[in-house]
C-alpha cells in the first residue's frame, strides 16, 4: 500500500459559513483552526495547505464561560518603552468583535509560514451580512 500525499496543486478549498451567536470562544475557535488546517479531510497532509476557507458571522455575539469576561484582556505593543497597552474583553467586544474571534483562531494555528498562510483563509464579520455570497459557503455546524 502505498500513502498518499496531496499536492497543492490538487487540493480543492471549500468555503464554510459558521454562525458564531451564541457558541463559546475556545470551543468555536479550536474547531474553526480545525477546518483551516484540514485536518477535517481524509487527504490532510501536514506539509501542504489543505484547508478550507471559513467565514464566520455574528462575532458579536460570542460568549465567554465563567469569569473570563470580566478578567481577560489583550496585550498590544507598540515596540516603544512604554508602549504595553492592555484592552481588557469588553472593550474589545465593543469596538472590534471580529478582531476578538481571529486572533482566538490564530493563536490556536501553527507558528510557522503554513500557519499565516492558514490565517488568510479566516474571514471574520461582527454581523450577521458577509461580503462572501459569491462564494457560496455551506454552512458548517459546530454545536
Amino acid at each position: 500500500m502505498r500513502t498518499l500525499s496531496a499536492k497543492p496543486a490538487e487540493v480543492k478549498h471549500q468555503w464554510h459559513l459558521v454562525d458564531a451567536d451564541g457558541l463559546a470562544l475556545g470551543r468555536l475557535a479550536s474547531r474553526v483552526a480545525r477546518v483551516l488546517q484540514g485536518k477535517h479531510r481524509p487527504d490532510w497532509t501536514p506539509h501542504v495547505d489543505c484547508g478550507d476557507f471559513v467565514v464566520v458571522v455574528n462575532c458579536g455575539k460570542v460568549k465567554l464561560t465563567g469569569r473570563k469576561a470580566e478578567v481577560k484582556e489583550y496585550q498590544r505593543f507598540s515596540g516603544y518603552p512604554g508602549g504595553l497597552r492592555h484592552i481588557p474583553f469588553k472593550e474589545e467586544m465593543e469596538l472590534h468583535s471580529d478582531r476578538v474571534v481571529h486572533t482566538a483562531v490564530r493563536r490556536m494555528l501553527p507558528k510557522t509560514k503554513l500557519g499565516r498562510a492558514m490565517i488568510t483563509k479566516l474571514k471574520t464579520f461582527p454581523g450577521a451580512e458577509h461580503d462572501h455570497q459569491a462564494q457560496r459557503p455551506r454552512p458548517l455546524v459546530l454545536s
